[in-house]
């Protein structure tokens, strides 16, 4: 039994290092960037599947590492500690709530949800209070009147693509890997949630 339990843990935190390396090269591969920054990136695929696959406590020390990442290696864009604190090291580790859905039959969309939602919601009310007297005039042809709105605005324009491509990524590789994405191999079928 011990055994078993140091085995576990060792493969856990094996696939966490190759996670959250793969999850800072594909940061580096960006479709789209906002001006004060907010990416389109296929980082959050990596992330989620393996709090999924591990679990809530694995998947937001994932997130949280990877975070950190974020902030020393891919220039960090922030103009207080508040924003290192919520824009990198909060919004990067929620996006561990996937574990929410560990090992359930369809755990990766609904972990998608659950972590590109709490991770906007971070970054949504960063923006708002930390990054308010940053607003501009207009944004997208709007004229900007309050920073929830215009928080609202910017953050939804690359946390939704966000979102949508990393379930796309997930519709297309679920039906040949579904036992991986359910953690099927690290335990018997029948303990498959769902």
């Amino acid at each position: 039994m011990k055994n078993s339990k140091l085995k576990n843990s060792i493969i856990a935190l094996c696939e966490a290092a190759m996670t959250v390396a793969l999850a800072q090269v594909l940061s580096y591969i960006k479709l789209w960037e906002m001006p004060w920054g907010g990416s389109v990136v296929l980082s959050m695929v990596p992330l989620v599947l393996f709090a999924v696959r591990w679990g809530l406590w694995r998947g937001l020390s994932a997130g949280f590492v990877f975070g950190v990442l974020q902030f020393m290696l891919d220039g960090g864009f922030a103009i207080s500690w508040q924003s290192i604190v919520g824009d990198y090291l909060v919004a990067f580790t929620v996006i561990g709530l996937a574990g929410l859905c560990f090992r359930r039959k369809y755990g990766v969309f609904i972990g998608t949800v659950i972590a590109g939602g709490a991770r906007f919601l971070v970054h949504y009310v960063v923006g708002a209070t930390v990054w308010a007297e940053y607003m501009p005039e207009t944004f997208f042809g709007m004229t900007m009147t309050t920073p929830w709105f215009y928080s609202a605005l910017y953050n939804i324009a690359y946390m939704g693509p966000n979102i949508i491509i990393t379930l796309a990524v997930f519709a297309l590789l679920y039906r040949p890997l579904k036992k991986f994405m359910a953690g099927g191999d690290l335990k018997g079928p029948s303990e498959v949630q769902g």
